[in-house]
């Protein structure tokens, strides 16, 4: 649950959509089993943005590096580190249908450094982990710390998870107003989240998380001028998963669907589909198709942008991401299994986002469509 720098949001967002509200546990299905060896893994991503106005949109190129390791058949460390950088122009308020409107973008290039560190100790019936994380730019640095845990039933047909996680966020804006006057704004977010996973049959599993987030500190982007947010937001998601396995074609779907609200005023729904399928010569494929959609916050001011906005009263905010929209992400992934240790994936995703995509309507006519692609490459190897 690591918060990342308020004008890079949206690059990475469409890449990282589906875990950009994920609970701290949310891909744990049961109570695992002390792991008999470990793991070490590569994984490159590339994330481009496309958008009509802006032809030098964000692009984003990022390298991890993470290992597992198993101590004494109770014991587990697994650590990761991730190095990325940012290039291209982020627009200070509209990407809108009419090029005059929109004001001038700010031209970005960064780097981020980021690790974490995490200890699981098991148990015949569960699992605890804790772990911390540290992300640096120079403009923000991040801290955060969590702990979760599982238990299952003596069947082991049940598993309830919980955990929660504290990030400190510190923000220090490249403006000359803020480098002028030595300031720096603090955000700080705690979160909270349980569930529970039953396994209905021998090839159905269902699983329930529920999550609450309170954040206070500093929302506002320092990028946008006149954007200007509350200093407080709270977040409550409900995640349901469905798995089926298919024994004749050994393939199983995954069905998923998630609700988010805030105190912004936004709503959205995600619902998700992906289907993996094992081929000859110990390959698989996953296709995937999500759709998502979002009302919007209830400060967010639709385009064209007019002077008479920076003289209301109250909130305000012109960044896209807080408007109402829908989006559709297609995508890829393939695996195989090379000799008995290794595996290398690819995957492919393909973002697009519009206004009137919007499944309850209301969305900003004015905004440009906007587009992304992800490519990623993984390899690991167990040790």
């Amino acid at each position: 649950m690591k918060s990342l720098p308020t004008k890079k949001t949206h690059a990475l967002g469409a890449a990282l959509f589906a875990a950009a509200m994920a609970l701290p546990f949310s891909n744990t299905a049961f109570a695992e089993a002390a792991p008999e060896r470990g793991i070490i893994a590569f994984k490159y991503l590339n994330y481009q943005e496309n958008q009509p106005v802006y032809e030098d949109r964000m692009g984003v190129n990022a390298v991890t590096v993470s290992a597992m390791v198993p101590i004494a058949g109770k014991w587990s460390i697994s650590t990761s580190y991730t190095y990325d950088s940012v290039t291209g122009a982020s627009p200070e308020m509209y990407s809108t249908s009419n090029a005059e409107m929109v004001s001038g973008a700010s031209k970005i290039r960064e780097q981020r450094n980021a690790g974490d560190l995490s200890v699981t100790r098991y148990f015949p019936k569960g699992s605890v982990t804790a772990g911390v994380s540290y992300s640096e730019e120079n403009d923000y640095i991040s801290r955060g710390y969590s702990l979760q845990g599982s238990l299952s039933t003596e069947d082991k047909n049940t598993t309830f998870t919980f955990g929660g996680s504290y990030t400190a966020d510190s923000i220090a804006a490249n403006i000359e107003e803020w480098q002028l006057a030595g300031r720096t704004e603090d955000k700080r977010t705690v979160a909270g989240a349980i569930g529970v996973t039953q396994v209905l049959t021998k090839r159905d599993i269902v699983q329930l998380n529920v999550g609450y987030s309170r954040g206070s500190g500093y929302f506002t982007d320092p990028y946008k001028p006149g954007d200007y947010r509350p200093d407080w937001r709270e977040s409550k998601t409900v995640m349901t998963r469905w798995n089926h396995h298919f024994d004749g074609v050994d393939g199983t779907s995954h069905l998923s669907y998630r609700f988010y609200t805030d105190s912004f005023g936004v709503r959205a729904h995600t619902f998700g589909l992906e289907y993996l399928q094992s081929l000859p010569n110990e390959w698989t494929v996953t296709p995937s198709v999500r759709f998502s959609s979002q009302t919007a916050a209830d400060f967010y001011r639709p385009s064209p942008f007019v002077p008479a906005y920076f003289l209301e009263p109250g909130f305000r905010s012109f960044d896209q991401r807080l408007s109402a929209f829908g989006a559709l992400t297609l995508g890829i992934k393939l695996e195989k299994r090379i000799a008995k240790d290794w595996l290398i994936d690819l995957k492919y995703e393909s973002y697009k986002q519009r206004a009137d995509w919007c499944m309850t309507g209301g969305g900003d006519a004015g905004l440009k469509p906007f587009n992304a692609s992800f490519f990623q490459l993984g390899l690991s190897r167990e040790i």
